[in-house]
């Protein structure tokens, strides 16, 4: 499936490619580092990196900002709000929130492939409230209530 999506290159973003695909079966479009000076990200320190670019996302759609793997296990790199959510109704310059996790200092320049946009459907749910919930083998178990094992749920023991 193909969607349309009408993009709009600004002055800071002027020269850098337009966000593609790295490969036949990749899910996301690589967004790209609109700086004009280097950006070093310390360890543990967050930046909100411009791409130089606003969309125009069709109605029922949203872009999902994610992190790229290379970054993320090579150099402890991540988008911080993970997945960031650019809504159909944004025509604001999309931005990455990038955090260096790892151990050294990040250097961020000008074009490098900073993060991923998959254009994903959108499903609005329509809430209703009821007076209870139906009841699951699960019920109310939260973090880590199902193990690390794939074990069956115990009712109501946590590992």
């Amino acid at each position: 499936m193909s969607v349309s999506v009408p993009v709009t290159i600004l002055a800071h973003g002027e020269g850098l490619p337009l966000p593609d695909y790295a490969s036949q079966g990749a899910a996301g479009l690589d967004l790209h580092a609109a700086i004009d000076d280097d950006l070093t990200l310390a360890p543990g320190a967050r930046a909100l990196v411009p791409t130089g670019l606003t969309l125009a996302l069709p109605a029922g759609f949203e872009g999902q900002v994610r992190p790229r793997s290379g970054l993320a296990v090579k150099h402890g790199v991540t988008v911080l709000n993970a997945p960031g959510t650019v809504d159909a109704d944004y025509r604001g310059e999309v931005m990455v929130a990038l955090i260096n996790l790892g151990d050294g200092p990040f250097i961020v320049e000008r074009g490098m492939r900073i993060a991923q946009l998959v254009v994903a459907p959108v499903t609005r749910a329509a809430l209703r409230q009821v007076t209870d919930l139906d009841e699951t083998a699960r019920g109310g178990g939260g973090f880590g209530s199902t193990g690390l094992a794939g074990e069956a749920i115990k009712s109501g023991v946590k590992d």
